[in-house]
């Protein structure tokens, strides 16, 4: 059944690679378990919105499992879906005040009524095959362009989350000094035995560096009590996340946190108030950008892609907009294809049925939240594979029109672009904006199809009239 439904063999794949590849994927994207809830709730600032942290992490996990599941059998592709990160800080640091400042006291209500309307109206552009015309207008370099760009943008969100890029108040980042810190040593071991099991082209090679990192956690967890006092106390070590973050799984089932506190608590009344519309628009625009972005990167690097389209492009880009409009009644921010997707594409994956499992995993993980707290609390345990998969995306570049400048450079303001910007959709803007208008003034306008000029337009006027205005 499953061969028949997923065409695993005529698409080179097996059902054991197909389960290996979900387990990869929702290990890298686990975080958004345990971060969701944290940033919708507030204790991660320590500025409390309202919204129950255990709510928001059953409705994380329905509503990842919900697009998911739509995308693994409507589509047919490997693209996991989850509560957005980027969204949910745009959610809780400008839509929720916007909403107080007009004088809601409902706040975080209203701004889940605001993020549902943008999935309604994402959903209608999905299902006229708008998006579809949007994704197909986008040039074979810059599509190139943003796989390579979204690959060094997740290994750089890999090296944040283990400790070796670090913020810096003069630079704004650095690499962080302390080699001999528990983080760096669990991190640089992990990367070093996933790139020799890549090399040595070992199945499950991310997989195995991902458990390889959780029990060399452990294990560093356990010797700290037994190192020298002043060993102990350095900067290097009692400042490490190891020591703060990492904690032993308090056991191994537990059961889920109840939705009540937030299922269909959404304000659609007042977020139709003339002051949230643009709130609705942004929410448009970055699940728009960031959805197309994603299954560029993804779908590039799989090789779905025919002669510069995406096969089942529309029922792809439909689940998350209908995980969106189910998120925001759960009681979650926008919800969008990620691209740890990509982990499981490089670990084999390349049917829905990757999806399945990584669904399956993400309703599993509402039961066994102690042991998916100890994993996606400690975020060196999956940063190597980040790194990894963002080593392979970067094969992309090589596709690159580089003998052409009018696709090169606006192919490169989006490579660049999507990682300064710390934003698949901005990052992707940059190029879809500059790319018709270098070809413009080459005199070469005949090259320029009328929807991707359309675009950019839009984009600049989006940029000038409603993002620059945005508080």
């Amino acid at each position: 059944m499953l061969e028949r439904f997923f065409k695993l063999s005529e698409n080179q794949t097996t059902v054991r690679t197909e389960i290996m590849a979900g387990i990869t994927t929702f290990l890298t994207m686990a975080y958004i378990v345990v971060v969701q809830p944290a940033v919708l709730s507030g204790k991660m600032f320590g500025q409390p919105t309202g919204m129950d942290f255990g709510a928001v992490m059953t409705a994380t996990c329905l509503s990842a499992a919900l697009a998911t599941v739509i995308m693994a059998l409507y589509s047919r592709y490997p693209i996991a879906q989850a509560p957005g990160m980027g969204e949910n800080f745009f959610f809780v640091f400008s839509a929720i005040p916007a909403a107080a400042a007009a004088g809601f006291h409902n706040a975080w209500q209203v701004a889940l009524g605001a993020v549902f309307f943008s999935g309604m109206l994402f959903l209608v552009l999905s299902l006229l095959g708008i998006r579809e015309m949007i994704f197909n207008a986008v040039t074979p370099s810059l599509k190139n362009a943003a796989a390579a760009g979204i690959g060094i943008f997740i290994a750089f969100i890999g090296l944040q989350n283990a400790g070796v890029i670090v913020k810096d108040p003069g630079t704004a980042v650095k690499l962080n000094a302390h080699f001999g810190s528990p983080d760096l040593l669990v991190f640089f071991a992990a990367l070093l035995l996933t790139a020799v099991l890549q090399a040595r082209r070992t199945r499950g090679a991310i997989l195995w560096g991902i458990a390889g990192a959780t029990a060399l956690a452990a294990a560093c967890k356990a010797a700290l009590p037994l190192l020298p006092r002043a060993w102990a106390a350095s900067p290097a070590v009692a400042g490490s996340m190891l020591a703060a973050r990492f904690q032993f799984a308090q056991g191994v089932v537990a059961a889920p946190p109840p939705l009540g506190p937030t299922w269909m608590k959404l304000d659609c009344v007042h977020a139709l108030a003339p002051a949230m519309l643009p709130f609705i628009a942004v929410f448009l625009f970055m699940l728009t950008f960031d959805g197309i972005g994603t299954l560029i990167g993804v779908c590039e690097e799989a090789g779905f892609m025919v002669d510069n389209k995406l096969p089942r492009a529309k029922q792809a880009m439909i689940s998350d907009a209908a995980g969106t409009v189910a998120g925001a009644a759960l009681g979650t921010s926008t919800v969008t294809s990620f691209i740890e997707s990509a982990a499981g594409v490089e670990q084999g994956g390349r049917t829905g049925l990757t999806g399945l499992v990584v669904a399956g995993l993400f309703l599993l993980a509402l039961f066994f939240s102690p042991l998916v707290l100890m994993m996606g609390s400690y975020p060196p345990l999956t940063a190597p594979a980040l790194v990894i998969v963002g080593a392979m995306m970067m094969g992309n570049a090589a596709k690159i029109e580089w003998h052409d400048p009018a696709a090169s450079i606006p192919a490169f303001l989006t490579l660049i672009g999507i990682p300064l910007s710390y934003s698949i959709a901005d990052g992707l803007a940059l190029g879809m904006i500059a790319d018709p208008l270098v070809r413009v003034c080459a005199g070469r306008g005949r090259q320029i199809g009328w929807l991707t000029g359309l675009l950019a337009v839009l984009l600049l006027a989006y940029f000038v009239c409603i993002r620059g205005r945005m508080p």
